[in-house]
């Protein structure tokens, strides 16, 4: 391989400075859009090549401590003896590496309703995500063109050199910087992801939420991530589940939580209401004597199992209520009704919980 000081045409001893106006000056001759013979593309690469190795302060020390720079100076340090002999980095020595990566991993968050997570949901839901480029299938290149073997490295994607170590000259492998470590080039990119093999776009995908979910639940859809570059494997998408709040229900576990509240000679005589649930009207029975804080269980009506089978249950807390405004003949009939039971005066007893916080015990079964 040509020397790379001869290359650009300077001394061993050039300044950076130096050298990048030599690279100037010989890309500017040497360019295809201006030069267009195949020696000159031939030469321009070479220049390109002997810059990029030459303005890299530690690529220069390297290439200088070689047979080919002939200089002495420090050692070559075991990490980069370590890299030479197990092929570390980016390439390594399995060759050069490919363009077709997989794609990232897209985390998207959703709200669903309460009466969804009971029973399941199908969503279509629309998001702007990497897809394969149309054009040109992900091979990254203008329709009719191929990509072509790097000149520098002959499609190894390394360049290789001898350096002298602690241990005698070794051979040191980086990788190519006029590919990239691919091995090869791609003169005419796809104009329409400029040659990445991906655009961006909006696409639909259909997702089937299971009842069960809760908030803070990560649901995985494989493969309906981002298409990675070059058109490699699609990465997966994650939804992140948020449950909205429902104004009547809420939800302890697999079972659902409402409030009843019943008026005082409902509780005393009994009665049947009919109750908007999620799934429909129900009947329940309000026995006799019902009290605060007492719970009606009503089995099957509560939330779908995610893992297993079945549902929960739907339990409602009573609270009875005492009438506040009574006219004077509801008040006669009070009193005439008071008059008929033994007297039972109130007096002190142990301390009972607030409502709420006996329908929470009785709720949760404690």
């Amino acid at each position: 391989m040509a020397d790379h000081y001869e290359v650009l045409g300077v001394t061993k001893d050039a300044s950076a400075d130096d050298i990048k106006k030599a690279y100037r000056r010989l890309a500017r001759q040497l360019h295809p859009d201006v030069n267009p013979g195949d020696d000159a593309a031939e030469r321009f690469k070479l220049v390109t090549h002997a810059y990029d190795v030459l303005s890299d302060a530690r690529q220069r020390q390297e290439y200088d401590l070689g047979p080919q720079g002939g200089a002495g100076g420090q050692g070559f340090g075991f990490g980069d003896i370590f890299e030479s002999f197990f092929g570390q980095g980016q390439g390594g020595r399995g060759g050069p590496k490919s363009r077709r990566e997989r794609g990232q991993d897209a985390l998207l968050r959703i709200e669903v309703e309460l009466e969804e997570v009971v029973f399941g949901v199908h969503r279509d839901l629309e998001i702007d995500t990497a897809m394969l480029c149309d054009t040109c299938k992900g091979s990254c290149c203008q329709p009719g063109t191929n990509p072509q073997t790097c000149d520098i490295c002959h499609g190894t994607g390394q360049i290789q050199r001898a350096v002298r170590s602690l241990l005698g000259n070794v051979m040191t492998s980086t990788p190519c910087t006029v590919c990239r470590g691919y091995g090869t080039i791609i003169p005419n990119p796809c104009p329409t992801c400029a040659g990445q093999g991906r655009v961006r776009a909006r696409t639909t995908v259909p997702v089937d939420i299971p009842g069960g979910v809760e908030t803070g639940l990560r649901l995985q859809l494989a493969g309906s991530g981002e298409v990675g570059p070059a058109g490699g494997p699609r990465g997966d998408l994650y939804l992140e589940i948020k449950v909205r709040h429902h104004e009547t229900f809420s939800r302890a576990g697999d079972d659902l939580l409402a409030t009843l509240e019943v008026q005082m000679t409902d509780a005393i005589l009994g009665t049947t209401a009919t109750l908007q649930t999620l799934d429909g009207p129900v009947d329940v029975d309000i026995r006799p004597g019902v009290q605060s804080a007492d719970v009606l269980t009503i089995a099957g009506r509560g939330i779908t199992r995610l893992r297993g089978s079945g549902r929960g249950d739907l339990k409602i807390g009573v609270q009875v209520v005492t009438p506040v405004k009574l006219d004077a003949k509801e008040r006669e009939l009070i009193r005439q009704f008071a008059g008929h039971r033994k007297p039972h005066p109130p007096q002190l007893g142990h301390f009972q919980q607030g409502l709420f916080s006996k329908l929470r015990d009785r709720f949760l079964g404690v």
